[in-house]
């Protein structure tokens, strides 16, 4: 059996920042910056303050079965409320979407590599 990779989209609002912790975010704000995101394991967090209060929160997680899927997105949701509620960020609108990489549509040149690979 093979391992599936998962991605995982954790996406919410920050929702009555004080002052202090708004110029925290903004203070890290380069490091958090959409152009920088990326899907890890310990969960990367992008948000853009200036534009609006939403934040994103990318996760690549794994399973053995496509019903692992579920799993891996409650652990990614768990994650994001543990890493807001540490820091004391209250959040609103939570949300999560997932994508199995192994059902993920082939490119064009993938589809004629996987074809040549099999002919």
């Amino acid at each position: 059996m093979s391992t599936r990779s998962f991605r995982i989209t954790v996406r919410g609002v920050f929702d009555g920042l004080g002052t202090d912790q708004r110029s925290e975010l903004l203070a890290r704000a380069a490091e958090h910056d959409v152009l920088r995101a990326a899907f890890t394991a310990e969960g990367h967090l992008s948000y853009d303050l200036a534009a609006r209060s939403a934040f994103t929160f990318r996760f690549l997680d794994s399973g053995e079965e496509e019903e692992d899927i579920l799993e891996a997105t409650e652990r990614a949701e768990e994650a994001a409320k543990a890493w807001l509620t540490q820091r004391g960020y209250h959040y609103k609108n939570l949300r999560s979407s997932a994508e199995d990489l192994s059902q993920a549509l082939l490119g064009k040149r993938q589809r004629r590599a996987a074809a040549a690979k099999y002919s």
